[in-house]
């Protein structure tokens, strides 16, 4: 990890500039030392909930409809209505959909976009009800990091220019969670061009615990290459049981395999929790 704060060092900084400027954190001090990531169960769709060491919590992504409402029950105590950071990788209904009854329940401090352009009523919808919320809206750039507090820091990875024009699943964000030694790669619908690029880019600095899977297992993403970068320990695959796409396809679980990876999935575990003390990683379903 050291040799991407070393490599990335004007990004990061000025990334964290930027953040910092915008708001200041509400800490919510906790004697649990450990970062929690829930890879929620949302069926057919991404949603990723990290609690950090100090109580604040980001959203990645809210899959479609209300389902994200009842794994966040599921997950968080009953009487918390915070969200600190809501980050929305792209503008697919199954990543953005669930943020319109978020917003509606939820208040949050900070909205992360790609900047991808792409009108439907469901985007338009969420839009309403994000400048409706008193959250500040910035668009996500490579080398912007999110401190959560307690040692657990998000980096963007891409987008790394004005993707716009881009299709939506070209635009998505992907970033590496960290905390300690343990780190995540999450990765959006990003197709397998982006990760190559990455590849490209970062190399050795892939290299992550954990790897949510990008497009659900679909075959259009986790290209060989990629998985040999990040070199995981554990993939997850947020797909719905049954699902009409046929996700995961056996072209990216055969990939998976071969390299090694342990393969965990929404349709088989439900929400999966993953807890880190900053060493080691401990995972169960919920």
């Amino acid at each position: 990890m050291k040799s991407f704060f070393v490599k990335y060092h004007w990004f990061l900084t000025l990334g964290f500039l930027a953040v910092s400027n915008l708001f200041i954190w509400n800490f919510v001090w906790s004697s649990d030392s450990s970062l929690r990531v829930y890879f929620l169960d949302v069926g057919q769709g991404d949603a990723i909930l990290i609690k950090s060491p100090s109580g604040n919590k980001m959203l990645i992504d809210a899959g479609q409809g209300g389902a994200v409402l009842d794994s966040l029950s599921k997950s968080l105590p009953f009487h918390d209505r915070k969200i600190e950071v809501l980050l929305v990788t792209h503008s697919d209904a199954d990543h953005i959909g669930g943020f319109i009854p978020i917003l509606e329940r939820f208040e949050t401090d900070l909205i992360i976009e790609s900047g991808v352009a792409h009108p439907t009523r469901i985007v338009d919808n969420f839009n309403y009800l994000a400048e409706e919320s008193p959250a500040k809206r910035i668009v996500a750039e490579r080398g912007m990091f999110v401190d959560l507090g307690g040692g657990a820091v998000f980096v963007v990875l891409f987008p790394d220019r004005d993707v716009s024009g881009l299709n939506p699943n070209d635009a998505s964000i992907v970033g590496k969670l960290f905390f300690g030694e343990n780190s995540f790669m999450l990765t959006g619908d990003a197709p397998i061009k982006i990760e190559e690029y990455l590849v490209f880019l970062d190399g050795e600095i892939l290299k992550s615990d954990v790897l949510k899977v990008g497009h659900h297992g679909s075959k259009t993403s986790t290209s060989d290459s990629f998985v040999k970068a990040v070199r995981p320990d554990i993939a997850v695959i947020q797909a719905g049981r049954d699902n009409k796409y046929g996700h995961p396809h056996k072209e990216v679980l055969e990939t998976l395999q071969n390299n090694g990876v342990k393969t965990l999935g929404n349709y088989d575990l439900g929400t999966i929790l993953f807890r880190s003390d900053g060493r080691t990683i401990k995972v169960r379903g919920l």
